[in-house]
């Protein structure tokens, strides 16, 4: 979901790029491959069965999943994976999730027999295991686990997120009930790898020799419920970074805690929309970039400077008709948030924050 693209659009895969480090990371080991529907205002999936031919795609576990909220029909489970088998040029998905589900999409799929379309393609070899993603509240949580025997779940866990939607009680709580456990968002969209200078003054006083991104990987690899951590890697630095640090990986000691909890503190403290740019507000009918503009804003409020997010929202967004100006407050963003932002809102603080003589309120 993360693949580098041209000119900062979503929909445009830069697979001058995205091709050689998919390949790469595959030979160096990686063995899990992630998309969605959604994904690239929906290019991911053609990308990727494109970029597994040629005897890459037997090197890996595949999994996409299934947009829940498009699914208005009993006929339409069967449509969308019939169409991402296409998409993605393979006779089975080997980890098939329903997508982003709550309680709503949840009564979606008891309502339209979603179950029994999946166990029906399950038995049939189209995939190989059933999960959900998940991105709603802990009650949720428990109720989806127990209404159904799932293969695996996939959920956001991270250090500054621990209690937040299932976090680190549903981790536990899924595997109690032998489910497998995939954690997503593991650097939160980035965040916790492009830190501020007092995150990394924390860091150094540590004295352990690691990045701020393979600090935050390492704290979800101590958890051993944990199966497969998925990374948003669009450059081979990246890459490279989060393989030395899996090789590397091992249990944290109590005295890292100290300095993890240390971290967490500080950007709770500072941090002024959960926003992990994922992506799922888009595409904006008014063309607004959503995710940028509001992690531009969280740039100025953590690193107490605009200069830098003000030049590249200028240049590169608002010039281009994509900046928060072009909100119409249509309201068709903010149910599709996962983190529940007041999108609305926080776009207009963002664009005051950003443009000329907008003041950060962090």
């Amino acid at each position: 979901m993360r693949l580098p693209v041209l000119g900062g659009d979503f929909a445009r895969i830069d697979e001058e790029k995205a091709l050689p480090l998919l390949h790469a990371a595959i030979d160096a080991g990686v063995n899990y491959v992630d998309t969605a529907w959604p994904y690239h205002a929906g290019q991911s999936e053609m990308f990727v069965g494109r970029a597994l031919k040629g005897g890459w795609r037997s090197r890996v576990q595949l999994a996409t999943k299934l947009p829940v909220w498009m699914v208005k029909t009993e006929a339409d489970w069967e449509g969308f994976l019939d169409n991402q088998l296409k998409k993605l040029d393979t006779g089975c998905i080997d980890f098939y999730l329903m997508h982003a589900i709550s309680a709503e999409p949840w009564q979606t799929i008891l309502k339209l027999h979603g179950l029994k379309a999946l166990e029906r393609a399950k038995a049939d070899g189209r995939i190989g295991q059933i999960g959900f993603s998940f991105h709603s509240s802990p009650g949720d949580f428990r109720t989806i686990i127990d209404g159904f025997d799932w293969d695996f779940c996939q959920i956001q866990f991270n250090f500054l997120d621990e209690q937040f939607q299932a976090g680190l009680e549903g981790l536990r709580y899924a595997t109690a009930r032998k489910v497998g456990v995939v954690a997503m968002e593991p650097l939160r969209g980035g965040t916790l790898a492009k830190v501020p200078p007092a995150v990394h003054q924390i860091w150094e006083r540590s004295k352990r020799p690691w990045s701020p991104a393979e600090w935050a990987l390492r704290w979800v690899w101590h958890h051993p419920e944990v199966v497969t951590v998925l990374s948003g890697m669009n450059a081979e630095e990246q890459l490279r970074e989060n393989l030395m640090a899996a090789d590397a990986a091992e249990t944290l000691s109590p005295e890292d805690f100290v300095f993890v909890d240390e971290v967490r503190k500080f950007y709770h403290s500072r941090t002024r929309v959960p926003c992990t740019t994922c992506g799922y507000c888009q595409p904006c009918p008014s063309g607004v970039s959503i995710p940028n503009a509001l992690s531009f804003y969280n740039d100025v409020v953590m690193f107490e400077s605009r200069t830098v997010p003000a030049f590249v929202y200028d240049h590169f967004f608002l010039k281009a008709g994509a900046g928060a100006d072009q909100c119409t407050e249509c309201g068709e963003c903010e149910p599709k948030c996962p983190q529940k932002i007041p999108i609305i809102a926080m776009l207009k603080e963002a664009h005051s924050a950003l443009t000329n003589g907008g003041k950060s309120d962090g």
